[in-house]
């Protein structure tokens, strides 16, 4: 059984809903179902134009009564904005945290035990020290997530008997496993959530009733539209830059995302996977090998 690790998550943040609207407020605007979060549950969904093209994702879970969204700290400001214009006679504050909260991931075999939660199952959730840790909705592998008060986490961490890791080690297991952070890895008002895996991964509930952007991304799933995926590729060589084209026989068939060293995810398209899945595609300096995650549902 491996060791128990923490790393802070610097780049992610949380905003915090309130008021007797705030569930049914989100439920109408969000690709998943508020009604599964919880004390005991949190879940991964994400926010989307009217016409179905990405602007958001985030965790969601309780604390206090309260619904936390943890997302991408940088473009908070930005969800805070586009969450308002919806708010109209709501009875909801949304309110940015800011530095009260850190977000960590917590790793390891043992990592569901150490924090103490009743088990490792895909968005279990529990009281830890102030704040909230649960398990990431997407994959257990992924470990879990924990929001804790700025002040007191690290102690709170070390105290249940947590070791401190490497800052930079939570890509490194993130992205073998083929999960997308964020924009870094999906393109802002131009990615389905289809093309990267929510699906698959649980961030649409399909039963849960209208929401925005709902209609194209059920068009998209029904009429199997999907042209292109966001995959984990093994890196024999230098990193490509994000953003990196991948040519083969000269014509774009992708483009480097986020990475890691010996890593990358890619948005690729699905007609080409047959042809770089044995040989690899040569980006740069590099060979780049797709590693199809056994979660994810490809054609054969």
């Amino acid at each position: 059984m491996s060791v128990a690790s923490f790393l802070p998550l610097a780049g992610r943040g949380v905003l915090r809903l309130e008021g007797a609207d705030a569930r049914s407020f989100l439920q109408g605007l969000i690709s998943n179902d508020i009604t599964r979060v919880s004390s005991g549950r949190a879940i991964w969904a994400a926010f989307l134009t009217p016409q179905g093209k990405y602007l958001h994702d985030f965790f969601i879970c309780e604390s206090g009564g309260a619904l936390l969204l943890e997302g991408e700290a940088s473009r908070l400001p930005d969800l805070r904005r586009r969450l308002s214009m919806y708010r109209l006679r709501s009875q909801v504050s949304i309110e940015e945290v800011g530095p009260a909260m850190d977000v960590w991931a917590l790793t390891g075999d043992a990592a569901a035990a150490t924090a103490g939660l009743p088990s490792a199952e895909p968005g279990t959730a529990a009281v830890l020290g102030g704040g909230v840790a649960f398990v990431d909705p997407r994959s257990a592998a992924a470990g879990l997530r924990a929001l804790l008060p700025a002040e007191t986490g690290e102690k709170t961490l070390l105290t249940q008997g947590f070791l401190a890791a490497d800052a930079g080690g939570y890509d490194a297991l993130r992205i073998p496993l083929g999960l997308p952070d964020g924009s870094r890895d999906i393109l802002v008002e131009k990615s389905l959530l289809l093309e990267c895996g929510f699906d698959e991964l649980g961030g649409i509930d399909w039963e849960k009733g209208c929401s925005l952007g709902q209609d194209l991304t059920a068009r998209t799933r029904w009429r199997g539209l999907v042209k292109r995926r966001l995959l984990p590729m093994r890196v024999d060589g230098p990193l490509p830059q994000p953003g990196t084209p991948i040519l083969l026989d000269g014509k774009e068939i992708g483009e480097i995302r986020s990475g890691v060293a010996g890593w990358a995810m890619a948005l690729l398209r699905l007609d080409s996977l047959t042809a770089i899945r044995e040989a690899g595609v040569a980006v740069g300096d590099a060979k780049l090998h797709p590693q199809l995650p056994a979660w994810a549902d490809l054609p054969a």
